[in-house]
Order: C-alpha cells, then sequence, then structure tokens
C-alpha cells in the first residue's frame, strides 16, 4: 500500500529550508560524549612521546623504549579499560613477520596491531564498526629507528583518540561491534592497516565503517599562520576503488559518482559529529586524502569497505615529519606543546559519536528500490526491514543533485512511500533508526520495475 503525503506534509517538507529545526540527541550518547576529557588525551600522548621513538624498525625488546614498549602500554590500557566491560571486551597484539622490501622496510620486521574488540550483544547482527589511528612515528628520515621521533600529533592524536573512546564506551552495551586499534607501519607503506584490511577481507568481516584518524589534534598551519580549532576535515573517496570496472556502468546511468559508501559515510560523519559536539564544523573534502598522499584507510577503500580519514583542518609542516632541533629560530618537530587538546577533545567526541550512533543503530534497510515501471512527477521507494535490529521506522532522505548534504529527512514507519519529486531532480537514500533515534547509514535506491 502506497504511503501518502498529506497536503501539511507536503507543504512542509517543500518549505523544510525555512523550518525549525529540531536536534534530537540520544541521552546515552550526549553523556559518553560529555565523558571525554582532554586531560586524559593529554596524559596519553605525554605517555606515549615519552616511549621516545615508536618507529615500527625500532626494538620491541626494549620495555622503556621503542614501538615494543609503546604496543605493549597501549595493549596494557586496553585491558584496565576491559575490566569495567563485563567480559565483552578482549585485547591483543595482532602481529605478523614484515619482509625487507629494498624500500622502507631494511630487514623483517616484527609488525603488531593492538587491537581491542568491545562485541556486540546481539548475536544476530555481525556489523563491524572499526576506530583506527596509528601507533608508530618517524623522523624527517623514515629509516632512522633509533633518534627521537615524538609523533605527538603524528599520529598520537588519532592513538590517544582510539584510546578514550574505548575507555568510555567499554562501559556501554552496543548491538554491532566496535573495533579499536592502533595499527603499526603506516610510515613505511600503511602495513599493519593493509593486512588487517586482508584480514578482514579474507575472513568475510562485516565492516560497515572504519574511521581512521591521523594527525587531528593541531590547531595552526605552517607558512599560512591559520588558526582555527572550530573546522575538521574528512576524507573520503568518489568513485570506489574496489571492482569499479563493475560499477561503473551503473555509477555513470544513475549519475552517483557523488553517492559511493565511503562518501555516504562522510555525509554521515558530518551530520552526528556536527549534531553532538559544540562549535565544530566538519568539512566534506572531495579527494581520497590529501593532494597526492594517503593514509591507513585506503587498504580498506581498496578492498570494498567503507572508510574516510578525520584529520585537522590546517596541518603545520614544521611539526610533522620533522626531526626535533631548532634552525633559523624555528622549532622543528612534532611535539605535545605544538597541540591544542581542547581541539582534540572536540575531534574525539566526533568519532565516539558517530560510532556509538553506528552501533546502536539497526542495519540497513534491505533492498531498497525506486520503481521505474512508468514516466511520473513523483518517487516510489520500497525496501524490506533489515537483517538485524528492531526498527521504529525509517527515514528517507533527499537531496539536490548538487548538494553535498541530505537536505531532507522524512520519517514513516512504512517499508514504501511516495513522494511528491521527481527523481530526475533528487537523489534518494533510506536509514532504519532505531527506538533512541540513532540512523544507520543511507542505502541509495536501485531502480526496479
Amino acid at each position: 500500500m502506497r504511503t501518502l503525503f498529506t497536503l501539511a506534509f507536503i507543504l512542509c517538507c517543500v518549505n523544510i529550508c525555512s523550518a525549525q529545526v529540531i536536534i534530537q540527541k540520544d541521552p546515552e550518547i550526549e553523556k559518553m560524549a560529555s565523558e571525554v576529557s582532554k586531560d586524559s588525551l593529554q596524559s596519553y600522548i605525554k605517555t606515549l612521546v615519552g616511549f621516545g621513538t615508536r618507529n615500527t624498525l625500532s626494538t620491541i625488546d626494549d620495555k622503556k623504549k621503542g614501538i615494543g614498549a609503546a604496543r605493549e602500554w597501549v595493549v596494557s590500557k586496553f585491558k584496565q579499560f576491559a575490566l569495567s566491560s563485563e567480559g565483552r571486551m578482549t585485547s591483543e597484539v595482532d602481529t605478523t613477520t614484515i619482509s625487507a622490501d629494498g624500500k622502507r622496510v631494511d630487514a623483517p620486521v616484527n609488525l603488531g596491531n593492538v587491537m581491542a574488540i568491545l562485541k556486540g550483544t546481539d548475536p544476530n547482527d555481525n556489523r563491524i564498526f572499526l576506530i583506527s589511528g596509528h601507533l608508530d612515528s618517524r623522523a624527517t628520515d623514515v629509516m632512522n629507528k633509533t633518534i627521537d621521533a615524538p609523533g605527538a600529533n603524528d599520529d598520537g592524536s588519532g592513538t590517544a583518540a582510539v584510546l578514550e573512546c574505548a575507555r568510555i564506551m567499554s562501559k556501554h552495551k552496543f548491538p554491532a561491534t566496535i573495533i579499536f586499534v592502533a595499527v603499526s607501519g603506516e610510515e613505511q607503506g600503511l602495513l599493519g592497516a593493509a593486512y588487517l584490511a586482508e584480514k578482514a577481507k579474507k575472513n568475510n568481516w562485516n565492516i560497515q565503517a572504519v574511521l581512521n584518524n591521523d594527525i587531528m589534534g593541531s590547531n595552526n598551519s605552517s607558512e599560512t599562520n591559520i588558526i582555527d580549532n572550530t573546522r575538521l576535515r574528512v576524507f573520503s573517496e568518489g568513485l570506489p576503488a574496489y571492482e569499479l570496472d563493475k560499477q561503473a556502468a551503473s555509477i555513470r546511468n544513475l549519475g552517483l559518482e557523488n553517492d559511493g559508501k565511503a562518501r555516504q559515510l562522510a555525509r554521515y560523519v558530518k551530520e552526528i559529529g556536527e549534531r553532538y559536539v559544540a562549535n565544530l564544523e566538519v568539512v566534506m573534502v572531495y579527494r581520497n586524502d590529501r593532494f597526492l598522499r594517503g593514509g591507513d584507510h585506503l587498504p580498506y577503500v581498496q578492498r570494498g569497505f567503507a572508510a574516510v580519514r578525520i584529520t585537522e583542518m590546517n596541518e603545520n609542516y614544521e611539526h610533522q615529519h620533522q626531526t626535533v632541533r631548532v634552525e633559523n629560530n624555528i622549532q622543528y618537530g612534532d611535539l605535545p606543546n605544538f597541540m591544542d587538546f581542547e581541539y582534540l577533545r572536540k575531534n574525539t567526541c566526533v568519532n565516539l559519536s558517530n560510532l556509538a550512533n553506528l552501533a546502536k543503530s539497526p542495519d540497513t534497510p534491505n533492498d531498497v528500490i525506486i520503481d521505474t515501471k512508468n514516466l511520473t512527477n513523483v518517487s516510489h521507494i520500497i525496501w524490506k526491514i533489515p537483517k538485524s535490529g528492531k526498527p521504529k521506522g525509517y527515514y528517507v532522505l533527499l537531496r539536490e543533485t548538487t548538494s553535498a548534504v541530505w537536505q531532507k529527512k522524512i520519517f514513516t514507519t512504512q517499508t514504501e512511500i511516495e513522494l511528491p519529486v521527481s527523481k530526475d531532480n533528487y537523489f534518494f537514500g533510506v536509514q532504519s533508526v532505531s527506538e533512541d533515534g540513532n540512523e544507520s547509514l543511507a542505502i541509495v535506491p536501485s531502480p526496479a520495475r
């Protein structure tokens, strides 16, 4: 049975831009976000810097210095947090041996990703949401494994965000599973992320979103001297890296160059982040990463997972990939005193609120289609209930073809809807919504007769 709008509801939708906007927050998520502590984040980074170097090629045997000591400390923190999880959180250092490659690995190296897994409470829900930062650091010479490389912001900030999210979220229950990971080998060529992404692919992990955090704790830029802690970038791919040859014709035919899984995740990060974090704009950047550069989300998108990079708005290259030194009266090096811990707190809250909203949501709607059997100026969208979770209803999303973000959200308890707008002029999406108002990721309908 088709769901038809009342005249008042149509007028409300048409005049949405001038209508009052009501922001509804989940009290549990709001409380979790309020517990994110800039003092805790600063403490984590102070400890990480204290290991001297965290270069992937550095020693794993020293108890106080090097990458080995750092990863043992991170796993000890995860185990500490797990005590509050009623047995749902487990942690480990997942290791593998990387052979010398004649490039950035000069001898076989023991690579270790530090992981904590917060198991979901719904046995029928196999979804996984993953937050990542990289544990390793570097000096100017990426092959120098003994010189101090503090790595406070790159990527102590991302690792600290992972730890803080684990600390707070371990006390709560979610239907879906959350993985917190500090990977190694980023500076040597995304080695830890590639190892984990390939493992996930081979084992058919249902990873629905990856939030990769890299360089997210400084508020100022070199050269341009911009100081701003009110904006945060989220990078996402446009055309999918995975099996583009199989998808290209459909993408071109439907005009969906801007609607891949990563781009949908970026829209979600923006909406939820700005919902829960005051005085912060999440800026969507239409690039998979910064210009001609890369990060740990790349191995995931290359394997078909939705993954984005979260990064500060203005990078400072005097404090990134630099050996600690003073030169021409300029202090170089990635030191903690160049960070803004209030900014890092806000950026960590963006991650936490997104992870929590995703993990509390039902699964995405199934078999979402738009009826194309006739030429009409209305749009009839149909879907099936999700594989897991019990939604109280669904949001049908609309945006004009030139809009970066969803512009309208229409709630319905049905599994179909007829909208008085032309599919020529709008893109659509459908989300499942939990009893607490937590939305799943959006699914774009496929054409069907």
